[in-house]
């Protein structure tokens, strides 16, 4: 089965010469493979013979043909003629975390519009209920959708982006949550998520950590049936993405739970069961049938599914367990001697350091302990209250939180920061990795959150400097993107012989990517203090004792995986000082 798929918002009739239908092959002999409908060319998808032609002569890259595997004959629900389709759909469990693992673009919001009665799943055509009713016969998916058709599900979803949130409430955050508290939980939701001291600030002077645990709080206080949590993670410290996913199983209990989630490790500890989401990003998705968490996850990163048959990547996604990195004879980039910031309340005191040239520096520690402002102080953002940061290198700094400024296009912004943008060295080393190719036309105010992180990625490794900082690239980016992005990253660093300083709570990416970790310790908005850089090691294990977290290695994989609270593993691991554990078990 070959479809046809044209993205709308990029096709521009007005501003090309119709290349897809003028250089058609089957149109040139007199077919309608392509014709003009309205403003938009629709393409026939049982003439189009698969050359790609059209693919690559429209300027705008808003043309897809796909030849779909084998098994996929009976779309779930599809998006008109030249349209996106879905192909399956996650099974809601009373009693159960149910995960959704995958890339962006493939479905998954199309899904959960199905699930939440939102949207009705047209079968691929315009199907009735009773069609549908007919499909799912037998299924767990049949009892849903009946009820679904009845508007008798209750639903609450978390928003995946959530700084949209105060352009969507103004006021207080205990106004917003006793306005949706539904459940009377809503004192245990405050102490579990630790939001006591906020209730009296405005939603809009809230930070992306604050906002993330106020939408967790306001979805789970409400009296659902259904339960969707859209990326939990981003802007939380690891201890506050473990407090909310105990918050969320323990909603599971009675009560159906969905959850999309980019941070494996926060899935691996959330979720019961998990489908796997793959496909073409804005082409087609698919979602398996159910696998169990530690199945499922391996098999994403390995890119392929055995049961389905399907390699959904090239190659696989690979953990190593780093050797300490030997500094002696590597070139010291940058001395920095003792200095502080003190500012509302909170201050933070550096020791003092060195980052040498070459090296990716992991930055980890809780959320308000201070990285964010040592990162801005280092790049001269702000100044040291006492202390001086003297140097002569070159810094390009991407903060925390993004914010389009402007309607230049992605294309005109890089340009305007290096020359080398339409370089074959630029496209292999930045514009390829971080999937930034069709959206050089797009403008920055019409990207979602995902692609202005990558663009902002991408502005930042762009200006010649000598230190990079990064400060939370994995934030709204999908599991494949994190990978990309640190493979960029690395590669970068090596290649140009500069230093790099993260800032991530994403443990997988941290792993990836470090050869050295600064570890920020102190008590959250009181005081920070700046150690390192220590090896990988020593580091996370200073890192995670401080929390009483461990972790341990897959067998099969390596990736890091946390340990439950109390397990044995847990227990053995504390009582021997390896929070880290760097061996395979």
């Amino acid at each position: 089965m070959r479809i046809a798929i044209l993205d709308r918002d990029r096709c521009q009739p007005a501003k090309c010469s119709l290349e897809c239908i003028k250089y058609c092959p089957r149109v040139r002999a007199g077919d309608e493979t392509i014709v003009m409908v309205g403003k938009k060319p629709v393409i026939s998808e049982e003439l189009c013979i698969g050359c790609g032609i059209c693919v690559h002569k429209c300027p705008f890259g808003a043309i897809k043909i796909i030849s779909l595997p084998e098994m996929l004959t009976e779309p779930t629900h599809r998006y008109g003629t030249n349209g996106f389709v879905l192909f399956g759909l996650p099974v809601p469990q009373y009693g159960k975390v149910v995960g959704i693992l995958g890339p962006n673009g493939i479905g998954k919001t199309t899904a959960i519009q199905i699930l939440s009665g939102n949207l009705k799943p047209n079968l691929g055509a315009d199907a009735d209920w009773d069609t549908i009713f007919k499909y799912y016969a037998g299924s767990v998916l049949q009892d849903y959708l009946k009820k679904i058709s009845q508007n008798s599900i209750r639903l609450s979803q978390k928003p995946q982006y959530i700084d949209r949130i105060p352009e969507m409430f103004e006021g207080r955050v205990s106004e917003l949550l006793t306005k949706v508290d539904e459940r009377g939980e809503l004192d245990n939701l405050i102490a579990e998520l630790d939001i006591g001291h906020i209730l009296q600030r405005d939603v809009s002077d809230l930070s992306g950590g604050e906002l993330q645990r106020i939408a967790i709080a306001a979805c789970a206080a409400k009296d659902a049936d259904f339960y969707f949590f859209d990326e939990i993670s981003p802007y939380l410290d690891i201890y506050q993405r473990i407090r909310a996913a105990i918050l969320i199983r323990k909603l599971a209990e009675e009560s159906a739970v969905l959850v999309v989630e980019h941070d494996l490790a926060l899935l691996d500890l959330l979720a019961d069961v998990v489908h796997i989401g793959y496909g073409e990003p804005g082409g087609f998705g698919v979602i398996t049938h159910l696998k169990g968490v530690r199945q499922a996850i391996n098999q994403y990163l390995r890119g392929f599914l055995p049961e389905e048959n399907v390699r959904i990547r090239d190659g696989s996604i690979d953990f190593e367990v780093h050797a300490p990195r030997s500094v002696r004879d590597i070139p010291v980039l940058f001395d920095f001697s003792e200095f502080t910031k003190k500012y509302n309340g909170f201050s933070l005191v550096v020791a003092g350091g060195e980052l040498r040239e070459g090296e990716v520096v992991g930055a980890v520690g809780s959320n308000g302990i201070g990285k964010s402002t040592f990162a801005k102080l280092l790049a001269g953002v702000e100044e040291p209250t006492t202390g001086k940061i003297s140097t002569d290198i070159r810094i390009s700094y991407k903060p925390q939180y993004i914010k389009p400024d402007s309607d230049i296009r992605v294309h005109d912004l890089l340009r305007s920061i290096t020359r080398k943008v339409d370089t074959s060295y630029y496209e292999t080393g930045i514009t390829a990795p971080l999937q930034l190719t069709y959206l050089m036309d797009r403008s920055i105010y019409d990207l979602s959150g995902g692609e202005l992180q990558r663009v902002a990625i991408a502005a930042c490794l762009s200006r010649d400097a000598d230190l990079y900082i990064l400060d939370e690239p994995s934030a709204h980016l999908d599991v494949e993107q994190r990978v990309s992005a640190c493979s960029a990253i690395r590669r970068f660093a090596e290649n140009k012989h500069v230093t790099a300083i993260v800032i991530d709570h994403d443990t997988y990416m941290i792993d990836l990517l470090s050869d050295r970790l600064l570890v920020f310790e102190g008590v959250p908005a009181v005081h920070g203090e700046v150690f390192g850089p220590f090896d990988l090691r020593e580091g996370m294990n200073r890192f995670l004792r401080n929390l009483e977290i461990t972790f341990r290695r897959d067998a099969e994989t390596k990736r890091p995986r946390i340990n439950k609270m109390g397990s044995r593993l847990d227990r053995e691991q504390k009582a021997s000082g390896e929070y880290y554990y760097m061996a395979a078990e």
